[in-house]
């Protein structure tokens, strides 16, 4: 079985309802994995959108949400997760608004698309909180086992 990540909210390449954004509610959608592969010790979850600013013109990857030590049962993630609504044991990463948690797609021109990686590790990572993405990626570095994820897009309106 291969790892497999879907949100129940939005289906792959398909729009972020408009309540997972900076214009609605900013929490994050449901959701949900399976094939997870035997051996996996924890997952990491990144969010990230690779358009910023503009996507005719990207300069950046804007970081959303950055998880890990999730681990391997949990099967997915509740819609509107807070720190309070993660499986135990998950530490919550930082995004580029410089804090842990979601922040929602919010881009200030054009339709963005928003990548939502889950990665299957053979490890427990660092006991901190906080780490940002380059440092996940870091302490992930040959300890991945699967991959696997989705895109969603959103465009501001009247942008």
């Amino acid at each position: 079985m291969t790892l497999s990540l879907r949100s129940p909210d939005f289906h792959d390449g398909g729009e972020i309802p408009i309540k997972y954004t900076c214009e609605g509610d900013d929490v994050p959608p449901a959701l949900a994995w399976s094939g997870v592969p035997a051996g996996t010790r924890s997952l990491a979850l990144i969010v990230d959108d690779p358009d910023a600013p503009d996507p005719r013109a990207p300069k950046t990857t804007w970081v959303h949400w950055v998880l890990y030590d999730i681990p391997p049962d949990a099967g997915g993630l509740p819609e509107g997760a807070r720190k309070v609504d993660l499986p135990a044991g998950t530490r919550e990463g930082r995004n580029d608004w410089k804090r842990t948690g979601y922040g929602g797609p919010c881009p200030p021109i054009g339709r963005h698309r928003y990548f939502f990686k889950l990665y299957g590790l053979d490890t427990v990572l660092p006991q901190r909180d906080g780490l940002a993405k380059a440092e996940l990626e870091r302490a992930m570095e040959g300890h991945i086992l699967a991959r696997a994820e989705f895109v969603g897009t959103y465009q501001k309106r009247g942008t």
